[in-house]
């Protein structure tokens, strides 16, 4: 009876056992951890950035997500392209879908016929300038980003003014005009000044955003266009 009580005890004192059978002994591998929290977001369908007004070029864009154990990671992609800060970014989860009313295998064949064609030069659309500003000696007209003023008068300096960005232009001519300003509706050049100085009168054209600009001279007048 002894010699059994003993012997079991023995036995006993060899066993071992963790404190904790929820975490892995030693030398086992970690597990991957998981969450199982509920998660009710809102598929993705379509959102939208909009760039600031001196945005130019478009570098890089970078999407950050969350993983399935919580963990956050991004990835980004690599660009290199001019953008109108006027239009938004869009974000989308959707594929364009294309179809083709014919199949290439059914498609009927038709007999080429050879045709002699004329060469013709290609025609160059031109802008088409809207008029914004009309006085006795002065004329401004805007298409997209660039500005037309037809006068006679001679142009004596012109430079950049911001907050707000403004493109400002002296004419030389001695005049009695009274100040003027037009207010221009849904266009880059938003609204004209023109005020009688000693010597000379000024064009104060205010921009709708942050822009560089090329001021040169043409047969009738003057042209800008903003970068």
């Amino acid at each position: 009876m002894i010699r059994a009580l003993f012997i079991s005890t023995l036995l006993l004192c060899t066993l071992h056992a963790r404190e904790n059978p929820f975490f892995p002994s030693i030398g086992e591998k970690d597990i991957p951890v998981t969450t199982n929290e509920q998660s009710e977001q809102t598929p993705l369908k379509r959102a939208t950035i909009t760039l600031p007004t001196q945005a130019r070029v478009l570098q890089k864009v970078t999407i950050e997500f969350k993983n399935l154990d919580g963990s956050v990671e991004n990835k980004s992609v690599e660009l290199d392209n001019s953008v109108d800060w006027h239009l938004p970014i869009f974000i989308s989860q959707s594929y364009a879908e294309t179809t083709n009313s014919i199949k290439p295998e059914t498609a009927p064949v038709t007999p080429v016929v050879p045709v002699v064609q004329k060469k013709s030069t290609p025609k160059t659309k031109e802008a088409k300038f809207e008029n914004i500003v009309s006085i006795p000696f002065l004329k401004i007209s805007s298409s997209s980003k660039s500005l037309k003023l037809t006068t006679s008068d001679e142009a004596i300096r012109n430079f950049l003014l911001v907050n707000p960005h403004r493109i400002v232009i002296d004419f030389k001519k001695e005049t009695d005009m009274k100040s003027y300003i037009k207010k221009v509706e849904g266009n880059i050049f938003k609204r004209v000044r023109i005020g009688n100085h000693d010597g000379y009168y000024r064009v104060v054209v205010e921009l709708d955003g942050h822009y560089r600009y090329d001021f040169k001279k043409v047969a009738d007048g003057y042209f800008v266009e903003l970068k």
